[in-house]
């Protein structure tokens, strides 16, 4: 069983950068496709950014060119940096690996300011 622990949501101004943080609890981090979701109020749930254990990464067409995905093996650490924020990317973000199963973190919350 993988656990995931999401930190390093908060309040932010428009325009501002904000870096979230997935720790995971096992080894087995290393050869899971750990992703970024959100979900705002009233809305689905919609992928942010994917990075597979190579290193390969996939953005929304949103929050390409603002976002950027990246993990830590050894630390078994996912990470989310997030420039020029907007007011539209307020939501929960919750952390995702996906080996054989499929995990998820408990949620942090993003609110932006405009």
């Amino acid at each position: 069983q993988v656990q995931l622990v999401e930190s390093g949501g908060g309040l932010v101004q428009a325009g501002g950068s904000l870096r979230l943080s997935c720790a995971a609890s096992e080894r087995a981090f290393s050869i899971s496709v750990m992703g970024w979701y959100r979900q705002a109020p009233g809305k689905q749930r919609e992928l942010v950014a994917l990075i597979t254990p190579g290193g390969r990464t996939t953005y929304a067409d949103s929050v390409k060119g603002r976002f950027t995905i990246s993990r830590d093996n050894a630390a078994n650490t996912a990470y989310l940096q997030m420039n020029s924020l907007k007011s539209e990317d307020t939501a929960v973000y919750y952390c995702n690996a996906q080996n054989t199963y499929t995990y998820w973190g408990q949620g942090t919350q993003v609110t932006v300011s405009s």
